[in-house]
């Protein structure tokens, strides 16, 4: 097991940079999605350190957007964040701000999962119960074809993380709307808690 931030300094760091509750709930999302995938890819003792992973990938986004992924080794070390995970963060930017490959399995889950996260996050909001718990595979694939809707996920880093994890789209895709739903009740939770913190 490596050592790093406990996960309660690791929120709080987040909560530093980032005040939106649109961006608290995107990293709890994350955190969830990343824990599930780690308990499913055998990685389940390493499962608390993957969530981590996914909480802070992106720390610098709400304040530093142009400079994503550059300015968050910055941000972690200060908080006392070890190297392998900021390694982790930055390279979910790979190919798009910065040159650091997914290598690790956790990695590579994240850089496939981030943008998808996004994707099945917009397509709940479309659908009566707004919901991921009764969403199936072939309507979020009919969303990820129009490429006007959540225009803003990249379909291209998408379909890079597939192939990077050696997956069919429709794997991932089944994979992380699951992931999804084993978090969304906590997600919800924990955000609205975060939104009533600010008021």
């Amino acid at each position: 097991m490596k050592e790093h931030i406990s996960r309660e300094a690791a929120f709080e760091l987040l909560k530093k940079y980032n005040k939106d509750p649109f961006h608290i709930q995107h990293a709890l999302t994350v955190e969830g999605v990343m824990k599930w995938y780690a308990n499913e890819l055998g990685y389940g003792e390493d499962a608390e350190y993957w969530g981590i992973a996914g909480l802070l990938h992106d720390i610098d986004f709400e304040l530093y957007p142009e400079e994503h992924c550059l300015k968050a080794p910055e941000l972690l070390r200060e908080g006392g964040v070890g190297e392998d995970l900021i390694h982790t963060v930055c390279s979910h930017g790979w190919g798009i701000t910065v040159d650091i490959k997914p290598e690790h399995q956790m990695e590579k889950v994240l850089y496939a999962a981030d943008e998808l996260t996004g994707l099945i996050w917009a397509s709940a909001l479309m659908r009566p119960s707004k919901s991921v718990k009764d969403m199936e595979v072939k309507s979020l694939k009919k969303k990820f074809k129009s490429a006007s809707f959540a225009a803003g996920c990249s379909r291209e880093v998408i379909k890079k993380g597939a192939e990077l994890l050696g997956w069919e789209l429709s794997d991932l895709m089944e994979k992380t709307i699951s992931a999804m739903r084993s978090c969304e009740d906590y997600v919800q939770e924990e955000t609205e808690k975060y939104k009533a913190s600010l008021s």
